[in-house]
């Protein structure tokens, strides 16, 4: 089992492993994809950013190659699935998250980033579930400790809904835009541009707590 997970994570985080994966498994692979990474914790690993602009740029014609979605379609089925898939999340901290947070490590789900996503939710409060929308990782443990922390539903399913609508609507987005274009011929490149922008809020966020600790201990 775990070398298949292993082996399907190399899968997916390659421009041809995307495509292929996409081509093959197409609305309902998407769907799942997307109802995973957000509602369940063992589908952090999942390529949410890359998958959806790849996803994008199949959505218009370029050359010999057809469009493959419809891109309105595609937009408001994803946006469905990261909206159940959050809920999902947000149900499963509220009910059971005292129990996962008190159990030890397993090999797929990791204390440390339920922890980082309690600290990164307590630090932003609901403008959380927007943020997390775009951090890997973040947006799969973020509902769940909304879940943990008894946020209320409505406050929830409100902020859940334009995250969903801000992540899923601008990544496939851009991704249609850039498969009309030579871009879409160097999609590895694309693919490594959206998946460093999509980490630069971590980046940032470790860089201002070493520079807060060296000040503090020059």
């Amino acid at each position: 089992m775990q070398d298949w997970l292993i082996h399907f994570w190399n899968h997916l985080h390659t421009a041809a492993g995307l495509l292929e994966t996409i081509q093959t498994g197409g609305l309902i692979l998407l769907f799942i994809i997307i109802f995973s990474e957000t509602g369940l914790l063992i589908g952090f690993f999942l390529p949410g950013d890359s998958l959806l602009v790849t996803a994008g740029v199949l959505t218009i014609q370029n050359g010999n190659r057809p469009a493959l979605f419809d891109p309105w379609l595609l937009t408001a089925l994803l946006i469905v699935a990261a909206i159940l898939g959050n809920q999902l999340g947000w149900w499963l901290g509220n009910k059971y998250g005292h129990r996962v947070a008190d159990r030890p490590d397993t090999w797929l789900i990791k204390k440390k980033h339920l922890n980082a996503a309690r600290v990164y939710f307590s630090e932003n409060g609901a403008s959380s579930l927007l943020l997390a929308r775009f951090i890997p990782i973040l947006r799969t443990f973020v509902p769940f400790a909304a879940g943990m922390g008894e946020m209320k539903f409505s406050h929830f399913l409100k902020y859940n809904i334009i995250g969903a609508c801000l992540w899923i609507g601008s990544l496939i987005w851009i991704g249609h835009f850039i498969g009309g274009t030579t871009l879409a011929d160097e999609l590895h490149k694309v693919i490594l541009i959206v998946v460093f922008i999509s980490f630069l809020p971590i980046i940032w966020k470790v860089a201002k707590n070493f520079l807060a600790n060296f000040n503090r201990n020059p």
